[in-house]
C-alpha cells in the first residue's frame, strides 16, 4: 500500500503549493504570420488561477490519505 501513501503525499504537497501560490504561469508560442521564408511568432504568457478551496481540499485530502495509511 505504498502507492496510497505516495499519492497522499503528492496531493498534500500540491494542495499546499496551490494555497501558497494561487496559480501558475506558462509561456505559449504562436505563429502569427508566414510570408514566404519569413514567419512571425508571438510569445504569450498565460496565468492559470487555482481557487483557494481547491488548494485547501487537496491539502486536507492528502493529509487524510496519509493519516489513514499510518493508522492501518
Amino acid at each position: 500500500m505504498e502507492g496510497t501513501k505516495l499519492l497522499g503525499l503528492i496531493v498534500l504537497v500540491l494542495g499546499i503549493l496551490g494555497i501558497a501560490y494561487g496559480g501558475f504561469t506558462y509561456t505559449r508560442e504562436r505563429e502569427k504570420a508566414r510570408i514566404g521564408p519569413l514567419h512571425i511568432e508571438v510569445e504569450d504568457k498565460e496565468h492559470v488561477n487555482i481557487p483557494l478551496w481547491v488548494g485547501v481540499a487537496g491539502a486536507v485530502g492528502g493529509a487524510v490519505l496519509l493519516a489513514n495509511r499510518v493508522r492501518s
